[in-house]
C-alpha cells in the first residue's frame, strides 16, 4: 500500500524549525488544507564563545569579497548582529528561502550584489559554486556563515580554486526531545493519510530515529508509505534509500512546494 496522491491529505505535516513552520502554515491553510506543525529540528543559539566568534567575524565584513550563507537560519542569526549590509561585499546564497530571509532584513538586488544558483533544481552548494566567478575571487577572502557541523564541500572547492576561505558558525541544530505529547502526536499522524514536508536530510534522519519511540510494530512501514514533499534531490535520494515509496521533488522555494500541494487539492 502506498500514499494516495489523488485526493487531498487530511493533514500537511510541516517539519521545519518552528519559526519557519509557523510562517508556512497560513499559506497551506489558504489552500484549504490543514497544516500540522511537527518540527524535526530546533535552532539554538551558540554558546557564548561561539557567539563571540560570530560577532567578531561580522564586525570585519568589509574585509571580505563575499559572505556566503548556507541557509535562512544563518542569515537570521547573522543579521541579529548587523545594522546594515556593508557596501561592496557580495552575498552568496543557495535558495529562495535565503533570498526571502535577506529581504526580511532589507537586503535585495537593489542594494546588494546577491549571487545564487542559476537553476531551481540545483539550489545547493554545488549550484552556488557553479554560479560564482571563481577567477575574480582568487586570492581574496570569503566568509561562509553556517550552522555547526555544516558541509565542507564549498570550503574545499573554493580553496582548490585559490580562494581564502574562512567559516563561522551562526547557530546549532538539535533534534527536539521525544516528549510524551510529541510521541502521541506522531502516532496520530502515522495513522492518518498525512502528507509530510521535509526540507533537510538531517530532519528526515531525526524522524526515522524517532519512530521506534512510538512502540508501534509497523511505525517504519507506515511512515515509508506517506507521501513526502522535498525541495532537493539529495533529500529525495535519502528518502528513497530509506524505503519511502512516494517522494515528490519540487525544487527550491515555497511557491513550488505549494504548487505541488495544490495539484492534489
Amino acid at each position: 500500500m502506498t500514499a494516495d496522491t489523488t485526493r487531498p491529505p487530511s493533514a500537511v505535516v510541516i517539519t521545519r524549525p518552528l519559526a519557519q513552520a509557523e510562517a508556512l502554515a497560513p499559506r497551506i491553510a489558504a489552500l484549504g488544507l490543514r497544516p500540522v506543525l511537527f518540527p524535526l529540528l530546533e535552532i539554538h543559539a551558540l554558546a557564548p564563545d561561539g557567539g563571540n566568534r560570530l560577532q567578531a567575524a561580522l564586525a570585519h565584513l568589509g574585509d571580505y569579497a563575499m559572505a556566503m550563507f548556507v541557509s535562512p537560519n544563518a542569515i537570521d542569526a547573522a543579521f541579529h548582529h548587523l545594522d546594515a549590509w556593508p557596501a561592496g561585499v557580495a552575498i552568496g546564497i543557495v535558495g529562495a528561502g535565503s533570498r526571502a530571509a535577506l529581504a526580511r532584513h532589507g537586503v535585495d538586488q537593489s542594494n546588494a550584489r546577491i549571487i545564487a544558483p542559476l537553476l531551481a533544481e540545483k539550489t545547493d552548494s554545488e549550484g552556488l559554486l557553479a554560479a560564482l566567478d571563481l577567477p575574480a575571487l582568487q586570492d581574496r577572502r570569503v566568509l561562509i556563515v553556517r550552522g555547526q557541523a555544516g558541509r565542507d564541500f564549498l570550503s574545499e572547492a573554493l580553496r582548490r580554486a585559490g580562494v581564502q576561505v574562512e567559516h563561522v558558525s551562526a547557530y546549532r541544530r538539535v533534534a527536539p526531545p521525544p516528549s510524551p505529547a510529541r510521541i502521541a502526536q506522531l502516532r496520530t499522524l502515522l495513522e492518518s493519510d498525512s502528507c509530510w514536508i521535509i526540507t533537510s536530510s538531517e530532519a528526515l534522519r531525526n524522524l526515522l530515529q524517532l519512530l521506534p519511540e512510538t512502540a508501534l510494530d509497523d511505525a517504519v512501514v507506515k511512515m515509508q508509505q506517506k507521501r513526502i514533499i522535498v525541495p532537493h534531490p539529495r533529500i529525495a535520494e535519502t528518502a528513497r534509500l530509506a524505503g519511502f515509496s512516494c517522494v515528490t521533488l519540487t525544487g527550491s522555494g515555497d511557491e513550488r512546494l505549494l504548487a505541488a500541494l495544490q495539484s492534489d487539492s
